[in-house]
């Protein structure tokens, strides 16, 4: 059998198991805690886990978040199925208000948490008690309440300044941002849970995650969002350094797909990490011309020149995922290349009233 033809069944046996996780889920309801619902990710978590019908609890400060998310997963899904949806609002860095949050539950999907390099450069005092502090109240909190499983958001932030590529789960550098020391000490953290008290916790780093819902607003925008938002408004595009740095970006639901694969997925090794990306490699160069074709497509021609200005402190240079471990583990497969990702993300933007100048 050639490689070409291996390569095809492997998808479609992943595609296959993904389909029977989300069978199973259709015929067991199971009670979900996702903190951070009203984020970005979250809310295509709650979405997905609606439409599967199932009970789901949602947790948070809004602090990032949007009530215009929760809002538009409730148009999406109608108003039985959002019947099923609890909101608890309250801030993980509130042992009490996690405590609360697990009870009932059976599966905990952790993505809160205060992201941006560039943030936690400029306050990372506040980065540490979300990112480190608030996941310690909350993986301590499943513990003791005994959920089957709880899958947290890592980063491929924890990769720091180790050169190699593809990145591979086990080999990692120095970190380059508090940001990233707060994601590496959460899956310390999950490991000695996993090999002190036998608990299920599993992390995922992604690797630049974009999709509908994602804010293009602020001073801590992901890049993808922004740039759209720039096109559609017609307005001036930064580039940070030349425009070589390289990223694997992720469309979220591929991430949706490895959330539910991972709480559903029984394995011997606890504590384990896994990468969430497509093995993708394209440069901010790339990118661009990449958006510029598909905003044409949706009949935004956007044509002006790029202003290039200084390379930002503590972003890596390049970044590319391998994901042989969590395909092998946990049978996933980036469905969404970036391309595809960008297709089903654009229209959301161009949408009347999603996007923000």
């Amino acid at each position: 059998m050639s490689k070409g033809t291996d390569w095809i069944f492997y998808i479609l046996d992943s595609m296959i198991e993904f389909a029977r996780v989300k069978e199973t889920l259709r015929r067991d309801s199971r009670t979900w805690l996702i903190t951070g619902c009203a984020g970005f990710i979250g809310s295509n978590l709650l979405e997905t886990l609606l439409k599967l019908g199932q009970t789901v609890k949602g947790l948070d400060n809004f602090s990032t978040g949007s009530q215009a998310n929760l809002d538009e997963v409730k148009s999406v899904v109608g108003s039985e199925l959002w019947q099923n949806f609890t909101l608890l609002t309250g801030d993980i860095r509130d042992p009490e208000v996690c405590k609360i949050s697990v009870l009932g539950v059976d599966h905990v999907l952790h993505q809160a948490a205060l992201g941006s390099v560039p943030r936690s450069i400029n306050d990372p005092i506040t980065t540490n008690a979300v990112n480190i502090s608030g996941f310690l109240n909350m993986i301590d909190a499943a513990k003791n309440a005994a959920v089957k499983s709880f899958v947290y958001a890592a980063s491929s932030s924890t990769y720091g300044d180790h050169p190699a590529l593809p990145k591979v789960e086990d080999r990692i550098g120095k970190p380059l941002s508090p940001y990233a020391v707060t994601k590496y000490v959460n899956e310390i953290y999950a490991d000695v849970y996993a090999r002190c008290y036998g608990f299920r916790a599993t992390g995922l780093r992604y690797f630049n995650v974009f999709g509908p819902r994602q804010n293009p607003a602020g001073a801590y925008a992901a890049v993808i969002p922004k740039w759209i938002n720039a096109m559609i408004a017609d307005e001036e595009i930064f580039i940070n350094g030349d425009g070589t740095t390289s990223r694997d970006f992720c469309f979220v639901e591929n991430v949706v797909q490895a959330n539910l694969l991972a709480a559903m997925t029984v394995i011997e090794n606890q504590g384990e990490v896994y990468n969430v990306a497509v093995n993708g490699n394209t440069s901010l160069n790339g990118l661009v011309e990449q958006l510029r074709s598909v905003c044409e497509q949706n009949g935004v021609n956007y044509t002006r020149e790029i202003t290039y200005r200084d390379f930002r402190d503590g972003d890596v240079k390049h970044s590319q995922a391998d994901i042989g471990k969590v395909s092998s583990r946990l049978r996933y497969v980036a469905l969404f290349d970036l391309p595809a990702g960008l297709v089903k993300t654009i229209p959301w933007y161009l949408e009347a009233g999603k996007f923000k100048t």
